[in-house]
């Protein structure tokens, strides 16, 4: 009996906790370096940026030049937490090497990244055109602020890093950490061996991955589905190369068009910074309205398309499509 329940925690071939056990570490690792890194952006975010940036500008620094640091400094708390927990959690609690996770970076990482990238601009550049050809929107002006004393370019690109950022720490943690950890702790059961366990690790993800984004503004049902769909997209490019290139390049630039390009709302929010601004007239059902094209059908037929083309190119440069192995066969950290 006793072995039985120690099995039940313990994964004596491994010499690790089993899934769910190291689930709830990473959680309480997370909730952890949330509180102190928080804690330490409420005192960088305070009059200290000021004095800092007083070290390299003559005079007091301008508003936007320290809204602008407070920005930086909370996109980089964000992707300290996201990454250093799975970094942690991923050496010392699953035992694998931080590269495993989909962040190898040699030269297909690379080629890979840059078909993401093209791919979330060419499809978000459809549903444009598309809802402009079909008069669901109206272009009322070119570079667009919603606060005029903000300079538009060096916002705009703003705009870029913080998607980019974004794209990185959301991709690593739903995509990298837990769909390899889910597919691997899935194949302890007999019945769910290889292609099961990642496809069942994928659907339960993409669950999670639209559930996480149901608490957003104007967020609906369908934002939810459509979110869930959009996350299948994105985790199709993870497993079948076991790289993040795709998804991160795609989730990327998919956002930066839609927000800051093409003046979209996305999930719900908008920053007041992008190349077009625009009036929605079309029907929610088709353009997912106040939240983006996301909750709507056109947003639904454009992740379709990028599934496809993702597919295409996956078989093109690997010559099969394919769940990657080592999603299930990790090779793991000796101690």
């Amino acid at each position: 009996m006793l072995e039985r329940g120690k099995a039940i925690v313990w994964n004596e071939q491994t010499r690790r906790l089993r899934l769910p056990w190291r689930l709830v570490l990473w959680l309480a690792l997370l909730v952890v370096l949330s509180i102190l890194v928080t804690t330490a952006v409420g005192v960088l975010a305070s009059r200290s940026i000021e004095s800092v940036l007083a070290l390299f500008t003559p005079g007091r620094p301008g508003d936007q030049t320290l809204i602008a640091a407070r920005n930086l400094v909370f996109v980089s708390g964000q992707l300290v937490v996201m990454v250093g927990s799975v970094y942690l959690a991923g050496r010392f609690l699953d035992r694998r090497w931080f590269r495993d996770f989909g962040l190898r970076f040699d030269r297909d990482w690379w080629v890979d990244l840059g078909f993401g990238l093209g791919l979330g601009a060419v499809l978000m550049t459809g549903v444009f055109v598309v809802e402009l050809l079909a008069g669901w929107i109206t272009v009322r002006e070119l570079f667009f602020i919603a606060r005029a004393d903000f300079a538009f370019w060096p916002w705009f690109a703003w705009g870029f890093v913080t998607f980019a950022a974004v794209g990185v720490y959301e991709e690593l943690l739903f995509r990298g950490y837990l769909i390899a950890n889910i597919a691997e702790g899935l194949t302890w059961f007999e019945r769910v061996r290889g292609s099961a366990a990642v496809g069942l690790a994928t659907l339960f993800t993409s669950v999670v991955f639209g559930v996480a984004h149901a608490g957003n503004p104007n967020a609906t049902l369908a934002s939810t589905v459509g979110i869930m769909l959009a996350a299948l997209t994105l985790a199709a490019g993870y497993v079948l190369t076991g790289e993040l290139a795709i998804p991160i390049g795609l989730h990327t630039t998919w956002n930066f068009f839609q927000g800051t390009v093409y003046g979209f709302p996305v999930s719900g929010t908008n920053n007041g910074v992008s190349l077009v601004a625009i009036e929605q007239s079309g029907r929610r059902l088709l353009t997912g309205g106040e939240f983006g094209p996301e909750a709507g059908l056109i947003g639904i037929v454009a992740t379709g398309i990028g599934l496809g083309l993702t597919v295409l190119w996956v078989n093109w440069r690997e010559g099969a499509v394919q769940f990657d192995p080592s999603l299930t066969s990790p090779e793991l950290r000796h101690r």
